[in-house]
């Protein structure tokens, strides 16, 4: 949605255009976001709990954006067609009618296999990929000695995707592929045994003490 303002109500509408056009059913959809005063609302809380949506919010004073979103916004601004300025709302509105049917249905992205999103959304993405593979084992089998290693695969699919992904081992240093996770964050890291503890503080390079919560022993760095 483009819009002159950002308020609860505008929110609530494009989220509930969007559940409408998808086809979403309740407990079926989770919308991550920051902390800003239209997703925090009541208005936006309320409704989301209507439609049976979970919402997911960045944790306090934490610069943890959606990197999907921020991805997106990086290829838009740095497409060719992205002009220096728009020359108003019509302007920005007309081109942002080209982009998303381009996004959505032609650019193909490498972390989905080089699919589009449309491919992979509607269900597309095994038959799409069968069909390159074939063209590639076509190909091999008319000319093997072009491919000195191996018979060319098409890449596979993703079988997941994550904001911050769970971590099974807490360190010193940040959680692989995480969005500012620290360590030893008791918001981020499972609860720690107090062996494990030990073993982690034996080689912290910064003073500890363990602290004692619920019932269950958790590492603290001060």
């Amino acid at each position: 949605m483009l819009a002159t303002s950002e308020t609860a109500t505008l929110a609530e509408q494009l989220i509930s255009e969007a559940c409408d056009h998808e086809g979403v059913q309740r407990d079926q959809l989770t919308i991550h976001s920051d902390r800003g005063a239209p997703m925090t609302s009541k208005i936006v809380a309320q409704f989301l709990a209507e439609l049976g949506v979970t919402r997911s919010l960045s944790r306090p004073h934490v610069s943890n954006d959606n990197p999907f979103s921020e991805s997106h916004f990086k290829t838009l601004k740095y497409r060719p067609t992205f002009p220096q300025r728009f020359g108003g709302f019509e302007d920005a509105h007309g081109h942002l009618r080209d982009f998303f049917p381009w996004y959505n249905e032609e650019h193909r992205h490498s972390a989905i296999a080089w699919l589009t999103p449309a491919d992979v959304h509607h269900g597309n993405a095994a038959r799409v990929l069968g069909a390159r593979q074939a063209v590639l084992a076509a190909a091999y089998a008319a000319h093997p000695e072009r491919f000195v290693r191996k018979a060319p695969q098409v890449p596979p699919m993703p079988l997941e995707v994550w904001i911050n992904p769970p971590v099974t081992k807490c360190t010193l240093q940040d959680a692989p592929g995480a969005t500012m996770s620290r360590p030893l964050d008791p918001y981020h890291h499972p609860i720690l045994t107090q062996q494990a503890v030990t073993e982690i503080l034996s080689t912290a390079a910064a003073p500890a003490s363990i602290t004692a919560l619920g019932g269950r022993e958790e590492a603290v760095l001060h």
